[in-house]
């Protein structure tokens, strides 16, 4: 088993974990209605590259 021979420091630790924050998914816009939705997923109104595919829950 690997053992450390000096302590990280806060500063390097935060250093080596500065790529692992989260980021905001990516967001497209329908043609149709203007709704925000996930690329190449269907928009929550039943919508998929500006055509309807499926009933949207509620019609």
């Amino acid at each position: 088993m690997a053992v450390q021979q000096n302590k990280k420091s806060p500063s390097k630790r935060g250093m080596h974990r500065a790529h692992d924050f989260l980021a905001a998914p990516a967001v497209s816009i329908d043609p149709n209605t203007g709704e925000a939705h996930r690329p190449h997923h269907i928009s929550p109104n039943g919508f998929y590259k500006g055509r309807r595919v499926i009933k949207a829950k509620g019609e």
